[in-house]
């Protein structure tokens, strides 16, 4: 086990990981279900849902570590729950990232 200590299993990262199944699992039935064109959106190329789902990746990552590298990951609040559950900055970088995929799915 100790070959993989460095590895940060935390909520933040389980939840990413659960959403990012979800979401492949979402898409993967949205592609059988209902068959898409591809769309010529902002970027004036043909792109499909993987496309905007591999942009809107790319985009929450680099959003990601520039948050990181510029405001950093301290504790803006605690939550009264057992001794103190720190809530990280970085959750404001991960509601940015949302919003920014959904505008990448809208509009390219």
């Amino acid at each position: 086990m100790e070959h993989i200590a460095w590895m940060a299993w935390t909520l933040p990262t389980a939840i990413f990981f659960v959403m990012l199944s979800l979401t492949l699992g979402v898409m993967t039935w949205l592609a059988a279900a209902y068959p898409e064109a591809e769309r010529v959106g902002v970027l004036r190329i043909p792109t499909t849902r993987g496309d905007r789902l591999f942009i809107s990746l790319v985009l929450a990552a680099v959003i990601h570590l520039l948050w990181i590298a510029f405001v950093g990951i301290d504790a803006i609040a605690t939550l009264p729950i057992g001794e103190g559950v720190e809530i990280s900055s970085l959750w404001l970088a991960t509601v940015i990232s949302l919003v920014s995929a959904v505008v990448v799915f809208r509009t390219v």
